[in-house]
């Protein structure tokens, strides 16, 4: 029959850390530290001695992590990571949660008042026509 599931299984098999857990260990050694300390050397590729600190990945030896180091993949990591991870308010501002209610209940006045406006001009033409 065939394996169930397989596209659910592959895509948790190789998860990587997020932008917001690497953009923490390259601001904090401890959080790094604690990170590596976690993974036992002997599980780890080259013996846990290679580790691209912008991509959360062990690599086998040396050169594999210059090559690494060169490629688009890592590049476009390092991108995303200058851009800064994202926060809690933009994320609620993104799903329409604001947190600054002033400036919004101004522009809901505004258009109110607009609206009045047009209104009463509209009442105006008819009167006139």
């Amino acid at each position: 029959m065939g394996i169930l599931q397989k596209s659910t299984r592959t895509k948790t098999r190789r998860r990587l850390r997020d932008l917001d857990q690497i953009s923490e260990d390259l601001r904090s050694p401890k959080h790094l530290a604690q990170h590596k300390s976690s993974k036992a050397a002997e599980d780890l590729p080259g013996l846990g001695q290679f580790y691209c600190v912008e991509c959360a990945k062990w690599f086998e030896s040396e050169h594999s992590m210059v090559t690494h180091r060169k490629g688009s993949t890592h590049k476009r990591r390092v991108k995303a990571l200058k851009d800064g991870p994202y926060t809690q308010k933009e994320a609620e501002a993104a799903i329409g949660l604001r947190t600054d209610n002033g400036p919004r209940q101004a522009a809901k006045e505004n258009t109110k008042d607009v609206e009045v406006d047009m209104e009463n001009s509209g009442l105006l033409e008819d009167v006139a026509t």
